[in-house]
């Protein structure tokens, strides 16, 4: 969990929603509003995977170092 709270990405991309639901409190009720929504989950999964991706990458890179590969 923690490598997700301190990646500045993650960070980023859940701090953005904090405009998107002032938006959805304050803007009008229409198509876009659904498309800033599904634009926000979006950014937010694009973080998660990179995170996940980055933390596969330096868990085989200390598998390779401890076998001495």
């Amino acid at each position: 969990m923690r490598k997700f709270i301190l990646n500045p990405g993650f960070i980023a991309a859940v701090a953005s929603g904090i405009g998107v639901v002032k938006m959805t409190r304050e803007g009008p009720r229409d198509w876009r509003l659904g498309l800033l929504w599904a634009s926000w989950g979006i950014g937010v999964a694009l973080a998660v995977g990179a995170v996940i991706d980055d933390d596969k990458r330096v868990r085989a890179e200390e598998l390779d170092r401890s076998l001495g590969l």
